[in-house]
């Protein structure tokens, strides 16, 4: 793999104009109206991979969206890697906020980007990540140097919580068999300074409803007389924690697992500014749960956020009204051995039982799961520190990430593997949020250094 550098050099502005072309469809799984838009992206997808070199190449049918299944089986003695990713997008909104139109993608320096970055929804998440995985292949394909067998699992749902995943993984267990699973669906510290992401919290997302009266009242008529749903609401919502900052659910931290202060004094190793952190996100001061530090509260410790908030008349001008409901989306990011399923419900026996008499309460499940923790003495994680240290010059950092990937617990449930997130964004790439994108070096440096994953991984295979 020594001609990798040339090879990614003589080939970049294909590369990224390719990642271009797949930028400018809008797949927002999210919203039906994109509908044809996400299943002609994975059109795009299957053709890509058809191009880079897989033999056998399908778009399978699911309940939802379709999952774009490839494979190059070239040894039934050697190790199989099996890549994920999704096509799908996050929705663009708002998008006032844009710099640019978020499906027409344009390359703009950035102060941590001099090389240029490529703006546009889904730049970083997932199809820039997943994208160099494609042509990472493609490189190994065209120089004769695949190591070991390689299948792909492309998915459509992963921004809505992956609801046909499941289904599709426990129905092909044979044909999705592998000894490693591979992601880029995450980020490292910096540029200069890789990291692997070792651990992932979990998840569990509520709507509530709330409601008073039968309808829309008359604020001068009724107000102080009936309950105002916007205000119990909110009542409601802030007594979820207390002076600490600690969630105050019954029962919601009893099985958070605390870390050693040993295993706390490695996280603090990684290099953090407090100052840069404040600075980039334009806040005077950081917030949240008393006793533990930033990168503590983002990564190892569970949160409850109100995501969304509505009711009543928020139109131009005024209208005088207690409305008959608010609403509120709520999402609860859990640690390991925290169960989704059950929090779920410790809320919402929680969130029922605080609510005054004068209002009904109505608590919807959306999706969730559980957290990941991978440990670093596996084969798969030694091989993505070997590729990472020769691409960077650094050796990698492991580092648990604040956000869920949901599929990551069930994969290791269904098809028993453990899974490598090798993420190559940083946290500054506004995933999920107006502008985001993703450096043109992390693009490369991505496409770069996943072949010498796949070298070293079965490499050490055969030794063990």
């Amino acid at each position: 793999m020594e001609n990798i550098k040339s090879y990614v050099d003589e080939n970049k502005d294909r590369f990224i104009n390719e990642l271009i072309e797949l930028l400018k469809i809008p797949s927002i799984s999210a919203d039906t109206a994109y509908n044809q838009d996400v299943l002609n992206t994975a059109d795009a997808v299957k053709e890509s991979l058809e191009k880079a070199g897989c033999d056998k190449v399908e778009i399978c049918e699911t309940p939802g969206y379709p999952i774009v299944y490839a494979e190059k089986i070239i040894d039934a003695n050697l190790p199989t890697v099996l890549v994920y990713g999704h096509y799908d997008v996050q929705p663009a909104d708002p998008i006032e906020l844009w710099d640019s139109p978020p499906f027409e993608p344009v390359i703009k320096k950035t102060e941590l980007h001099p090389e240029g970055a490529i703006f546009a929804r889904g730049a970083c998440d997932d199809k820039g990540q997943m994208y160099m995985h494609v042509k990472a292949f493609e490189y190994m394909i065209q120089n004769d140097n695949l190591p070991c067998n390689v299948k792909f699992m492309i998915e459509g749902e992963e921004e809505i919580g992956s609801p046909s995943l499941d289904w599709f993984v426990k129905r092909n267990q044979e044909k999705l068999a592998n000894d490693v699973i591979l992601i880029s669906d995450t980020g490292m510290i910096s540029n200069e300074q890789p990291s692997i992401t070792t651990g992932l919290r979990g998840l569990s997302y509520v709507e509530v409803e709330v409601t008073g009266p039968n309808r829309d009242l008359h604020s001068g008529l009724y107000g102080g007389a009936v309950a105002n749903p916007i205000n119990v609401l909110n009542k409601m919502i802030a007594s979820l924690h207390d002076e600490n900052n600690h969630i105050t659910i019954p029962g919601f931290y009893d099985k958070v697992i605390e870390l050693s202060a040993d295993e706390r004094a490695e996280m603090a190793k990684a290099p953090f500014s407090l100052e840069a952190y404040k600075n980039a996100l334009d806040i005077n001061d950081v917030y949240g749960e008393k006793g533990y530090t930033t990168n503590e509260r983002n990564s190892i410790r569970p949160t409850l956020d109100v995501n969304g908030i509505w009711g009543g008349y928020i139109g131009e001008g005024a209208k005088t009204v207690i409305p008959s409901k608010a609403f509120a989306k709520i999402s609860m990011r859990l640690v390991p051995d925290q169960d989704p399923e059950e929090i779920t419900q410790l809320f919402m026996d929680h969130f029922t039982k605080i609510a005054p008499e004068a209002v009904t309460v109505k608590v919807t499940p959306h999706h969730g799961g559980k957290a990941y923790v991978t440990p670093i003495d596996n084969i798969g994680y030694m091989a993505a520190n070997k590729a990472y240290t020769e691409s960077f010059g650094v050796p990698a950092i492991p580092q648990r990430s604040g956000g869920s990937i949901p599929i990551v617990a069930l994969f290791e449930q269904e098809l028993k593997s453990k899974s490598i997130l090798m993420g190559f964004g940083l946290d500054s790439d506004a995933i999920h949020s107006p502008n985001e994108h993703y450096g043109v070096f992390n693009y490369l440096k991505g496409i770069e250094t996943i072949p010498l994953f796949y070298k070293y991984y079965t490499e050490l295979f055969k030794e063990n």
